[in-house]
């Protein structure tokens, strides 16, 4: 199973505020020890909201609206994308995260939805442009 463990914006992140050597050996070595168990596919910070935009759909239109936004408790400030064989095994990851690298902060856990997951509704050829795109990209 993948999951992506998003990392919430803190008042501090969305300032633009990078973390001290510290933090980053920190979270260098948390990293480390995701890669090397096999758990880690990806992961990355985000800039502010400010460098940003949302790209909004409604009514048949379209509408670009620049950061900053100003509900930080609703902004990700980063992401793991993670695979594990359950929620569970996937929080108990994320609860190893240490605490002085990351201070006071929230995540949110969601799995991802696999090819199969779609069922019937995805069909002999849309399954195979799924895994045509899937292997371009792991190019």
């Amino acid at each position: 199973m993948r999951f992506i463990v998003m990392i919430k914006a803190t008042p501090q992140s969305e300032a633009g505020e990078m973390p001290s050597e510290a933090v980053l050996t920190a979270m260098g070595q948390y990293n480390e020890e995701l890669v090397e168990a096999g758990v880690m596919l990806g992961g990355e910070g985000l800039h502010p909201s400010s460098k940003g935009a949302r790209v909004r759909f409604a009514g048949g239109q379209c509408t670009v609206v620049d950061g900053p936004f100003s509900e930080t408790n609703e902004l990700i400030a980063g992401f793991w994308l993670l695979q594990t064989e359950s929620l569970q095994q996937a929080i108990d990851w994320v609860k190893r995260c240490p605490a002085s690298a990351i201070g006071d902060s929230e995540m949110e856990i969601r799995q991802l939805f696999e090819t199969e997951d779609f069922g019937a509704e995805l069909t002999p050829e849309l399954r195979e442009q799924e895994q045509r795109l899937r292997a371009q990209l792991t190019r």
